[in-house]
C-alpha cells in the first residue's frame, strides 16, 4: 500500500510538471495612455528577450475572435539584445474591438492597463493594496501569432500564444 501511494504521488507530480506552460522566450507588453481616455495617444511596446541571442521582433498578429472578424497585425523591426530589453512606440491601433470579454469589462468601468504575453499581478506593477475588497484585476485572453527572428542565423520563429488584457478597477463605496 505504501508503494502504491508513493507511485501515485510520483505520477501526479510528473503529470503536473508536464502541464506547466513553457515560459515565453520573448516576453512583451503593450501600453497606451489612450485606453479609457478616448484618445489616440499611440501604443508603446516593451520587449524582454529571455534567450542568449539577439533577436528581432517582427510582428504580433491578434487573431479575430470569430470567423467573421479580421486579424490585426502589428509589424515591428525591433532588435532586442540577448537577455535584454527594448521598446518602441507605434501609432494607435484599436486592439479592444471585437471581443466580448473586453467589451463587458470596459462596460463595468474597468481601465485597461496592459496587454502582455505573461501574467500580471499587483506586485509586478509595484502596487501596494491594503484593502483587497476595493481593488480588482480582471483579465481577458486572446490568441496571437508572434513572429521573431534570431539575428545570428536568420531563423524565424512563429509562436501561437495567448495574450492577457489586464484591467484594473476600484470599487466606489
Amino acid at each position: 500500500m505504501h508503494k502504491t501511494f508513493v507511485l501515485l504521488l510520483l505520477l501526479a507530480a510528473s503529470i503536473q510538471a508536464a502541464e506547466l506552460p513553457e515560459a515565453a522566450a520573448i516576453k512583451f507588453a503593450l501600453y497606451s495612455s489612450g485606453w479609457g481616455e478616448n484618445t489616440d495617444d499611440g501604443l508603446r511596446l516593451v520587449v524582454n528577450n529571455q534567450t542568449q541571442k539577439t533577436v528581432r521582433l517582427d510582428s504580433i498578429v491578434f487573431l479575430g475572435s470569430s470567423k467573421d472578424s479580421e486579424a490585426i497585425r502589428l509589424t515591428f523591426n525591433l532588435e532586442v539584445p540577448a537577455q535584454g530589453s527594448a521598446d518602441t512606440e507605434i501609432d494607435y491601433i484599436d486592439l479592444l474591438a471585437d471581443d466580448e470579454c473586453v467589451d463587458r469589462t470596459m462596460a463595468e468601468n474597468s481601465k485597461l492597463v496592459e496587454i502582455s504575453n505573461y501574467t500580471l499581478n499587483p506586485s509586478v506593477r509595484n502596487l501596494i493594496i491594503e484593502d483587497t475588497d476595493s481593488f480588482r484585476i480582471y483579465q481577458c485572453v486572446k490568441t496571437v501569432h508572434t513572429t521573431w527572428t534570431d539575428i545570428e542565423n536568420s531563423t524565424t520563429q512563429l509562436i501561437e500564444e495567448w495574450v492577457l488584457f489586464h484591467f484594473e478597477t476600484r470599487r466606489e463605496f
